[in-house]
């Protein structure tokens, strides 16, 4: 996969992206990739935040994957900055290629360059295998997750 990128997203990538987002049962739900502009206005607050990565992977010009890298410094684990990883998603044309796993190998490389001591993620509970893709990389299901919706 030596012709595989991986680089910062651009505004031009979110078409590709949000059509990522939202090919699969759960992203068809809640994505509307007949609207940018709501993603665009997302897109430029990201662009403007040091502490926010979101990357595509590209290969032969074409957008095959897309993780949202975000960095927190915070109080806890005596002073211990975090990252979380948000919204990978890979193509369905690449899926089950070892594409998922080198987005993922380089979030956790980069959280460390940025001087993170911990890597975090989320998968909706109805994610099995996406669970066991996480396992594989080493991630813990340590922790029970909430989310309240305004």
């Amino acid at each position: 996969m030596s012709d595989l990128e991986i680089r910062p997203a651009t505004a031009d990538d979110l078409a590709a992206i949000v059509a990522m987002l939202a090919d699969d049962p759960l992203g068809a739900q809640r994505e509307s990739p007949d609207d940018l502009s709501p993603y665009l206005t997302a897109f430029d607050r990201l662009a403007n935040d040091p502490n926010q990565h979101v990357v595509v992977a590209v290969r032969e010009d074409k957008v095959v994957g897309t993780l949202q890298l975000t960095i927190i410094p915070g109080l806890s684990r005596r002073g211990t900055t975090r990252s979380i990883i948000e919204g990978v998603r890979v193509h369905s044309d690449e899926r089950g290629s070892g594409l998922g796993s080198q987005l993922i190998e380089w979030a956790v490389e980069e959280s460390g360059r940025q001087g993170c001591k911990l890597v975090q993620l989320t998968s909706d509970v109805t994610r099995t295998d996406a669970h066991r893709f996480y396992e594989r990389l080493g991630f813990e299901a340590s922790h029970v997750g909430f989310k309240k919706s305004l």
